[in-house]
C-alpha cells in the first residue's frame, strides 16, 4: 500500500551515484508488479477464507452434534464469538504475512476504499479485485470438497427481524470501520504501521461480534460470494453484501480524504514525536 514510496524518495538523490544497485529493480515492469501483487492477493485471500470457512464449518458441525434437535441451527453466544475469532484472526495472520507482497487486502470493498482514498492506483485495483473473487470461489470449493458438513451454513444471512435496509446499513457501518482502520494504520505511514495487520484483524473481530449474529458479518463481498458459489446456495438478498460493504468503503475513504485535506496531524500534533526529525 504505497510502502515502496519512502524508499524511492530516500534513494532519489543517490540514484545517479549508485545506479548499478538499482539496476535489477528496473527490470520489473509495472505489469510484472501488478501480476506479483495479484498472486499475493490470490494466495492470501485463499488462505484467509479457507481457514475462515473451514473454522466456521467446524463450529457449525460441533454445534449440530451437540444438539439432539437438528432443527435448531441458531448458534449460541460462544459459538458466535468463535466464528468472529475465526475470521478476525485468520485475517490478522494472513494480512501480516502478505502485506509486503500485495498489501494484504483480500477484500474487494477494502480495495475499492483504498482506490477511492487515492492510496492504491486504480490499475492495481483492477488486477486485485477479480483475483480476490477467483480466490474466494477456490477457497469455498476446496473447503466443500475436503470437509463434511453443509457449506451453505457458512453463508452470510440476516437474522430473523433484520430487514434488508438494516442489513445494508449495518454492513456499511461495519465495513466503514474496517476500511478506516486500514487507511489510518496501514496506508497512512506512522510509527504504528508495522502493527497495522494486528489492528486490521482486530477491527474485523470487533465488527464480527454484532455482525455474525445480525447480518452474518460479511464486510467483504468475497467472503459472502465464495461460499455461496461453492455451495450453490445464494440468499435472495445476496446483493446487500456487495452494496453495504462498498458504501462503507466509500464512507471511510471520504472521511479519510477530509481529514487529510484538513491536515489532521496539526489538530493533534506530536503523535509520532520521535520521528519528527525525519518528517
Amino acid at each position: 500500500m504505497g510502502g515502496r514510496l519512502p524508499v524511492a524518495e530516500r534513494n532519489g538523490d543517490q540514484r545517479h551515484h549508485h545506479h548499478h544497485h538499482h539496476h535489477n529493480q528496473t527490470h520489473t515492469t509495472a505489469l510484472q508488479q501488478h501480476i506479483v501483487a495479484a498472486t499475493g492477493e490470490f494466495v492470501g485471500t485463499f488462505l484467509f477464507l479457507f481457514m475462515g470457512y473451514a473454522g466456521h464449518l467446524m463450529i457449525l458441525d460441533q454445534a449440530a452434534q451437540g444438539r439432539s434437535s437438528v432443527a435448531s441451527t441458531s448458534l449460541g453466544f460462544l459459538e458466535i464469538m468463535a466464528v468472529g475469532f475465526t475470521y478476525g484472526f485468520s485475517l490478522l495472520v494472513s494480512a501480516w504475512a502478505f502485506y509486503r507482497i500485495s498489501g494484504g487486502l483480500f477484500n474487494p470493498a477494502v480495495t475499492l476504499g483504498l482506490c477511492l482514498a487515492d492510496q492504491l492506483p486504480w490499475a492495481r485495483g483492477a488486477f486485485l479485485m477479480p483475483t480476490q473473487l477467483i480466490a474466494c470461489m477456490c477457497a469455498g470449493g476446496v473447503v466443500r470438497a475436503m470437509f463434511p458438513g453443509d457449506l451453505a451454513g457458512v453463508n452470510t444471512i440476516l437474522a430473523p427481524g433484520v430487514n434488508l435496509a438494516q442489513g445494508v446499513f449495518a454492513e456499511m457501518f461495519f465495513t466503514a470501520y474496517l476500511v478506516f482502520v486500514v487507511l489510518m494504520l496501514a496506508a497512512e505511514k506512522s510509527r504504528d504501521t508495522f502493527l497495522a495487520p494486528v489492528g486490521i484483524g482486530l477491527a474485523l473481530l470487533v465488527a464480527e461480534i454484532p455482525g455474525v449474529f445480525y447480518t452474518g458479518g460479511s464486510l467483504n463481498p468475497a467472503r459472502s460470494f465464495g461460499c455461496a458459489v461453492a455451495s450453490a446456495s445464494f440468499p435472495g438478498y445476496h446483493w446487500i453484501y456487495w452494496v453495504g460493504p462498498c458504501l462503507g468503503a466509500a464512507l471511510a475513504a471520504g472521511y479519510f480524504k477530509f481529514v487529510k485535506a484538513w491536515h489532521y496531524e496539526e489538530a493533534n500534533p506530536g503523535q509520532d514525536a520521535e520521528s519528527e526529525g525525519e518528517l
